[in-house]
């Protein structure tokens, strides 16, 4: 599928789906020492086709490992001397395997809660090897559709940072976000260079920007949220600038999903301006799913054009936090009620967020998650025809 095909898809996906409980069962297996790395990657590359054959089975146009390689969606961005966030992530495998964690449900974010998302820089940043290219070769080598790759964005890991506890490594968060950035620019390189064709950088960490919580405690520490938030795009749009005409690059912003839950709300009219005018990706894949994101309004801040030069607004009608199953007549309103903000030329339609950003998925069953992929390709095509 040539470039200006995948500028155009009408469906997406943003890349997690729900394991096989054996698959959950051999991570487990591996954390405690029961199995060998090495024998867990042949059952990973077993579930791995599986999955993919299901996705093109049922006519998926983008395809994606399922993100079954990961432990969590965070994983993308380890491997990197100075960072030890993937053992950290095995750590709390270990400790807690469904992955479940009662602030998020709850909505409140604690010292305590806060403090399990830091992770210090000891060093450096240095990138020892490229998680996602290894994920895109074993998703290539046995998908006959176009797959994509999925990159933890840089604003993300900034926010992840313990900086006080990183000195003397940096003094400053420009100076990690820098490095942050170079790595990932890097990364990005090389999977187009493998042929990749769509990259997507996750970025739950803009909704911070509207969540309260979140601006008070910027704020208390002296910071000025919009100039992180300009900080962010600027950083976002560095990590694909090089390769922009390349590949198919998407950007996918949501509220937390783990486990079926969420940690942040807050529409995005409080940064629809600033965000949507500044931001230089092909594809934005929105979380749309619930009260929490708001009206169709700040739609009308996206910049307007053919593709190719004016981004494809995905919205993510399709909750994948539970099994209810969406119906198309509702999908065709809402998209409806979108397009007296954007074009329909100009949208597209997806699951708000992954069905698995976690280990142990989201509240809903296998099928479930396959019926709600279903429901939006015959939307889609009800809409594009």
């Amino acid at each position: 599928m040539r470039r200006t095909e995948l500028l155009g898809l009408r469906v997406d996906q943003v890349g997690s789906l729900l394991r096989p409980a054996s698959l959950i069962s051999s991570f487990l297996s591996c954390a405690k020492g029961d199995i060998t790395l090495s024998a867990l990657d042949v059952l990973v590359e077993q579930a791995i086709r599986d999955v993919v054959a299901r996705q093109q089975a049922i006519g998926f146009p983008i395809v994606t490992d399922g993100e079954f390689g990961r432990i969590n969606w965070h994983v993308s961005f380890s491997q990197i001397e100075g960072w030890a966030l993937d053992e950290a992530s095995w750590r709390s495998f270990l400790a807690n395997p469904a992955m479940r964690h009662e602030h998020e449900r709850a909505n409140t974010l604690g010292a305590d809660a806060v403090q399990s998302y830091k992770t210090p820089a000891t060093s450096r940043l240095r990138l020892l090897s490229n998680f996602p290219l290894g994920e895109y070769r074993r998703l290539a080598a046995v998908a006959t559709t176009p797959g994509k790759a999925m990159l933890m964005g840089p604003d993300r890991v900034s926010q992840m940072c313990d900086l006080p506890a990183s000195k003397p490594a940096y003094d400053s968060a420009d100076a990690f976000l820098a490095d942050v950035v170079a790595i990932q620019s890097r990364m990005v390189g090389e999977l187009v260079e493998a042929g990749c064709p769509y990259v997507q950088l996750d970025e739950p960490s803009y909704t911070g920007y509207v969540d309260r919580a979140t601006l008070e405690r910027m704020r208390a520490n002296g910071e000025d949220p919009m100039a992180n938030l300009r900080r962010a795009v600027k950083a976002s749009n560095a990590v694909v600038a090089d390769h922009a005409s390349k590949a198919v690059f998407g950007i996918h912003i949501c509220r937390g999903n783990r486990a079926s839950m969420w940690h942040r709300e807050g529409t995005y009219d409080g940064i629809a301006e600033e965000l949507f005018s500044t931001l230089r990706f092909d594809r934005l894949l929105l979380e749309y799913d619930t009260a929490r994101a708001g009206g169709f309004e700040p739609l009308r801040f996206v910049p307007k054009g053919p593709l190719g030069q004016a981004p494809v607004v995905v919205l993510g009608l399709v909750t994948t936090k539970t099994g209810e199953v969406e119906t198309v007549d509702a999908l065709l309103r809402r998209i409806e009620e979108a397009s007296r903000f954007l074009d329909v030329g100009q949208l597209a339609l997806s699951p708000q967020c992954g069905f698995a950003s976690g280990m142990s998925g989201n509240d809903l069953s296998h099928d479930q998650q396959w019926r709600k992929l279903e429901v939006i390709l015959e939307t889609a095509r009800r809409v594009w025809h």
